[in-house]
């Protein structure tokens, strides 16, 4: 995180608050799905990391890899973040709560704990590393959806 930093080299309190307003920035574009929005939040050469055993997961580079992620998550799973926390640590801003939401193939629900840390440098977030529990994720994409009397829904 860069932007200022105090005399023992740490950042200081103005670099610190800008990149958890980036971040909240973030989250509040994905909420209303405007990607234009969140991808004007990050460094030309950001790089976004998730689980490769997911359906969207891997290594993004770019702008073009980022919108690659988002249009394969979206067009796999509906899912809200909840934040439950978020702090500043180093250079990250680590962000932690649930990710709520259904299937789209199935309308399986799942709700799994989720973990987001973000870099951030001269004002645009430069790296982003998402972390979910990926069995819990990969056992709600191959759960089928259940009826209102707890059977799976016929197809």
């Amino acid at each position: 995180m860069s932007g200022g930093t105090r005399r023992d080299g740490g950042p200081d309190a103005g670099a610190v608050d800008a990149a958890l307003a980036l971040v909240r920035s973030a989250y509040e574009c994905l909420g209303r799905a405007d990607l234009d929005g969140f991808l004007a939040l990050l460094a030309d050469g950001v790089v976004l990391t998730q689980d490769p055993a997911l359906p969207w997961g891997g290594r993004f580079e770019g702008h073009d890899g980022v919108a690659t992620f988002a249009i394969t998550l979206a067009s796999t799973i509906e899912s809200k973040v909840t934040v439950e926390a978020m702090f500043a640590a180093g250079e990250q801003v680590v962000q932690y709560g649930r990710t709520r939401g259904t299937v789209r193939a199935t309308g399986a629900p799942f709700d799994i704990p989720e973990c987001h840390v973000w870099t951030v440098r001269d004002g645009r977030a430069v790296e982003m590393a998402f972390f979910i529990d990926t069995q819990a994720m990969l056992d709600a994409l191959r759960h089928e959806a259940a009826d209102d009397d707890g059977r799976p829904a016929a197809r």
